[in-house]
């Protein structure tokens, strides 16, 4: 690996950031470059300088793994870098709009039954809820 002055390798990070930021990178991606392109360490060795197995940082930089904030704030100090809140910008074109539609039908047409006089609420894991005009057999 050429060796590159203070002024490269914080041109190269500001790059690295913009493209992460910009949703042009994922984190794993973005973390492979910064140990790839500044420290030029195989995984074995940054792992262990990061204090984290070589698997775990294998699923960080495939996206694949779920590492703790703490893990990511770690590895990001290495490059003068820590975690924060940034304003959020627009998505990037190649990612898919989050319109409330799937499969060209709407959350709401989906869960709602005219024929009950109500909305439904979707839920996670569950059936979906009525929000308004059901009958219950508890009074409130």
């Amino acid at each position: 690996m050429k060796a590159m002055t203070g002024e490269q390798r914080k041109q190269l990070i500001d790059e690295i950031m913009a493209l992460q930021s910009g949703g042009e990178l994922t984190l794993g991606m973005a973390v492979r470059r910064l140990r790839l392109e500044i420290t030029g360490f195989d995984q074995a060795t940054f792992a262990q300088m990061c204090g984290m197995s070589t698997r775990a940082l294998y699923q960080l930089e495939t996206d694949k793994g779920n590492p703790t904030l703490s893990t990511i704030d770690s590895i990001l100090r290495k490059f003068g870098l820590r975690m924060g809140i940034m304003a959020a910008t627009a998505l990037p074109s190649r990612a898919p709009a989050l319109t409330g539609k799937r499969n060209g039908v709407s959350d709401v047409d989906k869960y709602s039954d005219p024929s009950r006089n109500g909305a439904f609420l979707k839920s996670r894991g569950s059936k979906p809820k009525r929000l308004m005009g059901h009958k219950s057999k508890h009074t409130d």
